[in-house]
């Protein structure tokens, strides 16, 4: 049997993997969208904007 056979760890209804943490709903820096949000290396834009400045960010396009 496993430990968890007969415990009720209290994620059945949320999900194993359920965020915990705040409500706050982060978005692009230039237009304000909440989808497709580019966050790595915290530049907290949208796809579309990044598209448009990455080269003045000193990002390179290889292909």
């Amino acid at each position: 049997m496993s430990e968890l056979d007969g415990e009720h760890t209290g994620n059945e209804e949320t999900g194993e993997h359920a965020t915990q943490g705040s409500t706050q709903e982060r978005q692009c820096r230039r237009c304000e969208r909440t989808e497709g949000l580019v966050s790595k290396y915290g530049v907290f834009v949208c796809r579309q904007c990044f598209r448009e400045i990455a080269r003045s960010m000193g990002f390179r396009k290889y292909r």
